[in-house]
């Protein structure tokens, strides 16, 4: 016989990231010091050595933003992978939101600006994560030192505002509408934290389930008058072209890494689907058997290794399993902090940082009754 969901007072209770009775732990001031030299020290210098490379991928989305305004294509179609230079993958409105800083003109360094803003976005998350203000002081560290966080910001990538609504996602774990709002959001600048729709819903969260996907659809319904039905049918047609391959140079999915160590097409796509499967069966037991902020971080570092391509700055989300285990294992877990520096090390390392931020997350939840059908249908 299963247990019953836990009522939703005793929800917020188990899904606590830390427990009331214990005081609040003071962070280190070396520790402080440390969180706050580093990532300058990093972050400039990476920002320094990066040459033509200085916001790589957002003058991309710099270009899309200004194919809108002047009426053209926002998408390449018949492109058939993801390698090639220039190219946006992201759904229409990405391109609308980016409209402001397109407008900017050069004298202010549109792409300076964005870089602001991605570093921004990161200092938000880390804010925003809700755990001990030494575990914070910890992560930030951890993100001065890693590898995936400086790439990102170099290209202008937007991992760094996924994390942010990730980490907005979990402190708001039982406030619907913005929960709800949150994951809309991450699910219209990337698609894939459209995961955590699936897990609001195994969890209990009906009303943030509701939320996020009315978001979702009025965002896409009110994207239509200024992009046209064509940018979305061209989005789906690119994305349908280019995320299905394991053939893309430079990813660091199992079954790209396979295929660049030898392995032909046929193996290296039955050991993406393998890899993609065992997330899978982890991520749903995770949503049944773990308490909701254990689920969460597992759906959110599931949904940046599912693809068949990915890239070594999707790795920015192992920020949130380091913060999880550190909160609850405290300073004894410290290695784990040690998973996304781990990044710097060849693209072969990946899938298995991936599979540890899973196993880390899954590992510092805590258990929970199994949901009945019964208690689905009620």
């Amino acid at each position: 016989m299963t247990e019953p969901a836990e009522p939703p007072v005793g929800r917020a209770i188990a899904d606590s990231s830390r427990s009331a009775a214990s005081p609040p732990e003071p962070a280190p001031p070396l520790l402080v010091a440390a969180a706050v030299v580093v990532p300058i020290l990093t972050t400039g210098l990476i920002l320094l050595v990066a040459g033509d490379t200085l916001g790589y991928d957002f003058r991309a989305y710099l270009d899309a933003a200004r194919r809108l305004m002047d009426g053209g294509a926002l998408y390449e179609t018949g492109v058939t992978s993801s390698g090639v230079v220039g190219l946006f993958q992201y759904p229409p409105p990405v391109a609308v939101a980016l409209v402001p800083i397109a407008l900017l003109p050069e004298t202010l360094a549109p792409t300076l600006v964005w870089l602001g803003l991605l570093l921004a976005a990161l200092a938000g998350a880390v804010v925003a994560l809700p755990v001990r203000a030494w575990v914070r002081w910890a992560v930030l560290l951890v993100a001065g030192l890693t590898w995936p966080v400086l790439y990102a910001v170099k290209l202008g990538q937007v991992g760094p505002l996924l994390v942010l609504l990730f980490a907005l996602a979990w402190r708001w774990l039982d406030r619907p509408v913005p929960l709800g709002l949150s994951i809309a959001a991450g699910t219209i600048l990337k698609l894939q934290p459209v995961l955590l729709v699936p897990w609001a819903l195994a969890t209990g969260r009906w009303r943030a389930a509701a939320v996020a996907t009315g978001a979702i659809l009025v965002i896409c319904a009110a994207s239509v008058p200024i992009v046209g039905t064509g940018a979305w049918l061209d989005w789906i047609g690119l994305i349908r072209g280019v995320g299905a391959t394991v053939e893309t140079a430079h990813a660091v999915s199992p079954g790209a890494i396979a295929l660049g160590l030898g392995a032909d097409s046929t193996v290296a796509t039955a050991i993406q689907w393998a890899f993609v499967a065992a997330v899978a069966i982890v991520t749903i037991l995770a949503w049944l058997r773990r308490d909701a902020a254990s689920s969460l971080v597992v759906t959110a570092v599931a949904s940046q290794c599912v693809s068949p391509l990915v890239w070594d700055h999707y790795a920015v989300v192992l920020l949130l399993p380091v913060a999880l285990v550190l909160d609850r294992l405290g300073p004894r877990a410290w290695p784990i902090a040690l998973l996304p520096i781990a990044g710097w090390l060849p693209a072969p390392v990946y899938p298995i940082l991936f599979a540890v931020g899973l196993a880390a997350a899954w590992g510092a939840g805590r258990p929970r009754g199994a949901i009945s059908l019964r208690t689905l249908a009620a």
